[in-house]
């Protein structure tokens, strides 16, 4: 099994999957709204990592929104490597904004915070998981970069594309009884994450409940005895979830625990 990890597709992860989170954080968390209107004017923040993604952050009216591929933004920040992007996103480095120093207060007092908060959920303490609501909340999050990350990896890392290229085109939904739905979407093997149910899956990989999808996403129980118990359930087109669940590892590898 394929085990390393590249650092191009580390930084596609990190930028799109865990940055990513940030609107559903805001969106799920009151203490995240809150940061948001220590400084409320609208800001966008690009990052630009040098032979990796580009995208920007933009903060208006009290929500998040992510944009791809977008170069220009009220701050810009720089990175000279996909390395020295994962660096800054491991809490290693400082990133050094190269315009929009008039800002920089949101930067510190707005951006940081809310990336901290993040982190508290996507790697709670066993203290914070004693709350039910808590627990609920990361692992719901937790579920939202994993897939969102899978997307990525289809597309940028050497395994990833490999299964992405064996699968056809179509949505392959992931769920959670009665608690959430995402689509993973293929086109000629490429695969885009959309936040949202599938009108028309393809394929479905239905998890019973979030502790089932979040025991599994920390390597505490396996698919195949989720699969053998019933807490796991596949529908359509297996060979499609199969292709997704191999994609999946690779997440575990990417983002660790």
């Amino acid at each position: 099994m394929l085990t390393e990890t590249d650092p191009r597709a580390a930084a596609f992860v990190n930028l799109h999957a865990v940055l990513g989170a940030l609107p559903e954080l805001v969106r799920r968390v009151p203490a995240a709204r809150e940061l948001l209107t220590v400084d409320p004017r609208p800001v966008s923040v690009v990052f630009a990592v040098r032979g990796g993604p580009r995208a920007a952050l933009a903060f208006r009216d009290g929500a998040v929104q992510v944009v791809p591929d977008r170069t220009v933004g009220t701050i810009l920040l720089p990175f000279a490597s996909p390395e020295a992007f994962n660096r800054v996103v491991a809490g290693e480095a400082q990133p050094v904004p190269v315009t929009g120093l008039h800002r920089i207060g949101f930067l510190l007092r707005v951006f940081t915070p809310l990336t901290e908060l993040l982190g508290r959920y996507l790697r709670p303490a066993p203290e914070d998981l004693a709350d039910p609501a808590f627990r609920e909340t990361s692992t719901a999050l937790t579920l939202h970069v994993a897939v969102a990350a899978a997307a990525q990896l289809a597309n940028e890392d050497r395994a990833g594309r490999f299964s992405a290229h064996h699968t056809v085109d179509g949505d392959v939904a992931l769920e959670v009884t009665g608690s959430l739905a995402y689509t993973l979407r293929v086109r000629d093997h490429r695969m885009t994450f959309v936040p949202e149910p599938s009108p028309r899956p393809r394929a479905a990989l239905t998890f019973a409940d979030l502790d089932t999808a979040g025991a599994l996403l920390a390597g505490k129980v396996s698919a195949l005895a989720c699969l053998g118990d019933g807490r796991m359930a596949m529908r359509g087109h297996v060979a499609m979830v199969d292709n997704v669940n191999r994609i999946l590892d690779r997440v575990g590898q990417y983002l660790g625990e």
